[in-house]
């Protein structure tokens, strides 16, 4: 069974440099443009992982969603790994406090990429 992945991203070009790169694996691969659209679409979807944006526009930011993913376990309690062009010290901790299980500076090498959703095991945080 493929490893059913959302991403998460304002940005279009993003978004499909991403696709790109995820095409060659076993993934089923979902967009969403804004948080308000990923969680709707984490509702409808149950992905195994999302691949968020920090920053974006709208009512909620990836760190907003990122927490309401990691506090409601009726939302399947997927892996996320927030991208962000935010490196500093501050910016990580904030991420990973909001429950991110990686988190990946822009821009990133889409090897990079590959490592990190294997280094999660492929696997994801929804219950038997």
């Amino acid at each position: 069974m493929s490893l059913r992945i959302l991403i998460v991203e304002d940005h279009a070009d993003i978004r499909k440099l991403i696709r790109m790169t995820l095409e060659f694996e076993d993934y089923e691969i979902h967009e969403a443009s804004n948080a308000d659209e990923g969680r709707e679409a984490v509702r409808r979807l149950r992905p195994d992982l999302l691949l968020l944006d920090v920053m974006m526009p709208g009512s909620m930011n990836g760190l907003d969603l990122c927490r309401l993913l990691k506090s409601d376990a009726s939302l399947g309690l997927p892996r996320v790994i927030l991208l962000s062009a935010r490196g500093q010290g501050q910016d990580i901790e904030a991420g990973m406090n909001a429950g991110a299980d990686a988190y990946l500076l822009k821009p990133f090498s889409p090897l990079k990429l590959i490592e990190t959703i294997d280094s999660l095991g492929g696997h994801h945080g929804k219950a038997p």
